[in-house]
């Protein structure tokens, strides 16, 4: 069974990308073969033109479910990939310290991971992702288990740290109004097989906030989003 084909897209440094489809159209299979989790069975991935054996710190990954260790502290959480690539003690506690403080959290550092919330363990998943300062940050879905207010208010950090750390962001969502809000370009994918259908820019102003999802131009791009997705079933 072919699951994707003929894929091809980009990422400029800096960027902000999403991608969205229906479920079943291999958006998260897609992820998976970025991160270097799945190889591919023909074509490749590149970073700045090399390219991409399997799994590397230069790719961060944030998926939709919890996947914080329930026995380490929320600073050993953010630790254990700076740990496993043996960097200096000093370095370790000062980044930990830095990216608690980016994601507002410093003040769990020694809270376990079951007396928080679900949107501060995603906090605490994104903080681990960044602390290793990757060239890409992959994100599955990472707001789709959390209830409507907390998941706006992710978006809204999400936006006020990738504007703050310049990381190169790459996310997969079937929310189209998440992806209008977040992205400054959207994939359109469809299913069987997942093909990129269409790019979109979205040419909203920065810095974005959250009335600007009932703007009538904000309204209208998410239209031809949805548009788009539904010529292709």
């Amino acid at each position: 069974m072919t699951v994707l084909q003929d894929i091809d897209l980009y990422l400029q440094p800096r960027e902000f990308v999403c991608i969205v489809g229906a479920s079943g159209c291999g958006k998260s299979t897609l992820l998976n073969i970025i991160a270097g989790l799945i190889p591919p069975s023909t074509g490749g991935v590149f970073v700045d033109g090399d390219v991409v054996p399997g799994p590397g710190a230069d790719r961060g990954m944030v998926f939709q479910s919890y996947t914080l260790y329930p026995w380490l502290t929320v600073a050993d959480n953010v630790a254990f990939g700076l740990k496993l690539r043996k960097l200096a003690k000093a370095e370790i506690k000062q980044r930990v310290a830095y990216y608690l403080d980016v994601v507002g959290l410093t003040k769990f550092a020694r809270a376990y991971p079951k007396q928080l919330s679900g949107g501060m363990k995603q906090r605490v998943a994104i903080a681990r992702a960044m602390a290793n300062e990757p060239e890409v940050l992959l994100m599955d879905e990472p707001f789709g288990a959390l209830d409507a207010q907390t998941k706006e208010q992710m978006q809204k950090f999400l936006l006020e740290l990738w504007e703050q750390t310049h990381t190169t962001i790459l996310m997969i969502t079937h929310d189209l109004e998440e992806a209008v809000f977040l992205a400054q370009r959207i994939y359109v994918m469809s299913a069987h097989p997942g093909q990129i259908k269409q790019e979109f820019h979205v040419p909203l102003p920065s810095p974005r906030d959250l009335e600007m999802k009932l703007d009538p131009e904000f309204i209208q791009i998410k239209r031809t989003i949805i548009h788009a997705l539904h010529d292709h079933h």
